[in-house]
């Protein structure tokens, strides 16, 4: 029997592995090292996403965990809990320096099993001396910052694939561009909005599919569907832009230095999603300063995700946050808030009072 076979059967089995990063960076450095003042310091909580109900943190040990590594800095990765356990994941962990380069790359060779309350780490991990001879170069602004790289096992699949004649390829949908040309460029529109006196031309079947606000608004006999002219009195020109970028494109509108504006927006029309764009990127900005006021922006404006990642930053730097002029505010104009903070304070000591880490040293 003889010929070419019209077809080859093949196929693969892969492991999935989700990576994730986390940055921790520990300001005013130089007087965590002072003598007597702390043992060690903990970072605030993180997960591999948003919406992960795994958490980790990290662990810093300022003189060595034990006689053996005293002198050095140690720094530990633990797992404070997890749907799902134990969790295998290998790590990797550096100090990013004045450069923003990587230095002093430090992993775990190999895969290491993760029980909740329980860790890994690298106990010379780098002298302290050294550290404090290199300020310019490891503690810029007297700034340390480390960068934990993790990459979590999660299972694995078998792909079974047929080598066939090449298909048809189907050209790539251009819907989102040409919406916003139609948006750009005012094309068949019916209705106006105006916005601190500037009118904007748009498509009323569009505002309504994309936002339940507009369509109520449309659907019902109110003035702006007969008239099909709507004024918005509590929005600024360029915000409102952003806004319908996002409405016709649903592309993240460039929020520099107008996130918070932005999701008081997203939140007055119903777009979920632009709203959590907007808590990233005020996520990112967080800082000492600002911290008290974006948890109550979040709070006000129901943005759950961020008023979590607020009220965690706010317990792991309460003595700081608590003198900012934002805090005082808080204080005296949100006593929900500030209710909410201490049951927080609680129970984070209460956590790491009952739930000791057990920590695994490097091998």
């Amino acid at each position: 029997m003889s010929g070419d076979l019209a077809a080859e059967g093949s196929g693969y089995t892969q492991i999935r592995v989700r990576k994730f990063s986390y940055r921790w960076t520990i300001s005013n450095f130089s007087f965590f090292l002072e003598e007597n003042l702390w043992k060690d310091i903990e970072s605030p909580t993180f997960s591999p996403g948003s919406n992960e109900k795994q958490k980790w943190f990290m662990k810093l040990y300022l003189n060595g965990i034990d006689v053996e590594s005293r002198g050095y800095l140690s720094v530990f990765l633990g797992l404070l809990s997890s749907p799902k356990s134990p969790v295998w994941a290998k790590i990797q962990v550096e100090i990013i320096n004045a450069k923003g380069e990587k230095y002093r790359i430090v992993n775990s060779q190999r895969v290491i099993r993760f029980n909740q309350y329980e860790g890994w780490g690298i106990t010379n991990f780098i002298p302290r001396d050294f550290l404090l001879s290199t300020p310019c170069l490891l503690l810029p602004d007297d700034k340390l910052t480390l960068c934990c790289e993790v990459s979590v096992v999660q299972d694995y699949i078998s792909i079974s694939e047929q080598n066939m004649q090449p298909g048809i390829d189907i050209p790539e949908c251009t819907l989102v561009d040409e919406l916003g040309e139609l948006w750009e460029n005012s094309c068949f529109t019916d209705c106006c909005l105006v916005v601190a006196g500037q009118e904007f031309l748009a498509h009323k079947a569009i505002l309504a599919a994309r936002s339940p606000v507009f369509r109520a608004m449309f659907e019902h006999d109110m003035e702006e569907s007969r008239k099909n002219r709507v004024e918005i009195h509590d929005m600024e020109p360029e915000v409102f832009k952003a806004m319908m970028d996002f409405i016709y494109t649903g592309k993240e509108p460039d929020l520099h230095s107008m996130a918070d504006a932005v999701l008081a927006a997203a939140d007055k029309y119903g777009l979920e999603r632009l709203k959590v764009m907007c808590e990233r990127a005020l996520f990112r900005d967080l800082s000492v300063e600002n911290a008290a006021h974006t948890l109550f922006l979040a709070d006000l404006h129901s943005a759950v995700q961020l008023k979590t990642r607020a009220m965690d930053f706010i317990t792991a730097r309460a003595s700081e946050v608590f003198q900012t002029s934002s805090w005082k505010t808080v204080v005296d104009s949100y006593p929900h808030l500030v209710a909410e903070v201490c049951v927080s304070l609680v129970s984070a000591r209460d956590l790491f009072l009952e739930n000791p880490l057990k920590y695994l040293k490097q091998s």
